[in-house]
């Protein structure tokens, strides 16, 4: 096949439309597949072996949404796509899926970032009918929409769209394993952050509002703990001011080997979070063998069984996930079967095995579109 992936988000961006991205192309070079990809950041002209275009961007929300330009057009006539796939789109993503519209060419939306949500959050509450109509033109010429839980499913279709299916998200599972709890790397982790023997409380994302990383200040009544707070992001000097004086490290952004590392030295993984429309960080924490807690709302309630492979907590309740971090922190045969049953709740999550599924999906896309041309060639 040749797929032209349209991006909101690419390395040197580091979130999860991006990473998901990156993973998606992991799996077409080694099915021998050819690809290219239109972003509003690349990290060159190649990535990974695939050409890259950068298309002219401006700043919202934070993000680098991408513009429309007669520029896109010309790539995709160039490339000849066989399918095209729409990350999270909005503007950019928007001018393909209407390119494969009108050249009758299949394209799969993936729905990954809730603009509506983010619109309210940073106080355009008015402007969320609006959002949700945008979005729904938007994924209304896909040939099908794939949206990561059934939640975000019906949501989609509530705003009026068919063709939606579920596809989740994948999580390394060798990268982003408990056999990593016994290095010495991670050791040298722990006797960092816990030089007195603290348990360990993680957080690992992007800090911005809708992450809620401010929250954490409500665990600090927590005996015998320290917090590792690892990300970015705009929310990184007022997390800062606010917990100083508090045993807390930020370690900034991490990945690949490092990230991973510092996956094994928690104890226990927390978000706060419950504007997540999945929550690849938690499949994360669970695939490293971490006990999760986690808001019971958006992708969290489908991630986690509540106390088997993690804990939801009502995010409204004021210091509702204090007590459960103590109760699971004061157990340690508690703490190894979460852990142990978080790990359980993804051995099925590797990418390959998830990208297997959208590789499907790309030619379930394509025979839906072959009927309407044989038509016209019929009537031709």
């Amino acid at each position: 096949m040749r797929v032209a992936i349209v991006t909101e988000s690419f390395p040197p961006v580091f979130n999860g439309v991006a990473n998901s991205v990156v993973r998606v192309l992991e799996t077409l070079k080694a099915e021998g597949h050819e690809a290219i990809v239109i972003a509003p950041t690349t990290p060159g002209k190649y990535f990974n072996g695939f050409r890259t275009h950068r298309v002219p961007s401006l700043p919202l929300f934070q993000f680098q949404l991408g513009l429309p330009n007669p520029l896109v057009s010309k790539i995709l006539d160039d490339f000849g796509p066989d399918v095209v796939h729409a990350a999270s789109p909005v503007m950019l993503g928007a001018q393909a899926v209407a390119w494969a519209d009108r050249n009758q060419v299949p394209a799969v939306a993936i729905f990954q970032t809730d603009v509506a949500a983010y619109a309210e959050r940073y106080g355009f509450k008015l402007l969320r009918p609006m959002v949700d109509r945008m979005m729904a033109n938007v994924h209304a010429g896909a040939t099908i929409n794939l949206a990561p839980t059934t939640e975000v499913r019906d949501y989609l279709v509530r705003l009026g769209l068919s063709n939606v299916e579920v596809w989740g998200r994948g999580v390394d599972l060798e990268l982003f394993h408990p056999d990593r709890k016994s290095t010495e790397r991670v050791a040298q982790l722990r006797k960092q952050f816990a030089p007195s023997g603290q348990k360990i409380i993680g957080f690992v994302g992007r800090l911005a509002q809708e992450k809620q990383v401010d929250r954490f200040s409500e665990l600090f009544s927590v005996p015998n703990t320290t917090f590792v707070i690892v990300g970015d992001g705009p929310e990184r000097l007022s997390l800062e001011q606010k917990f100083r004086g508090a045993d807390v490290h930020f370690v900034g952004k991490h990945s690949g080997e490092d990230l991973a590392n510092h996956y094994a030295s928690f104890d226990a993984f927390v978000h706060f979070g419950a504007e997540e429309t999945f929550g690849q960080t938690i499949q994360e924490a669970q695939a490293a063998g971490v006990p999760v807690i986690a808001p019971f709302s958006g992708g969290p309630k489908f991630l986690i069984e509540t106390g088997v492979s993690g804990y939801l907590v009502d995010h409204e309740l004021v210091n509702g996930f204090s007590p459960v971090l103590a109760n699971l922190l004061a157990d340690k045969e508690l703490m190894a079967r979460i852990g142990e049953g978080g790990r359980r709740r993804v051995l099925d999550k590797s990418w390959a095995a998830n990208n297997a599924k959208l590789l499907e999906f790309y030619a379930s896309a394509m025979e839906m579109i072959k009927p309407s041309i044989t038509s016209e060639l019929l009537v031709a």
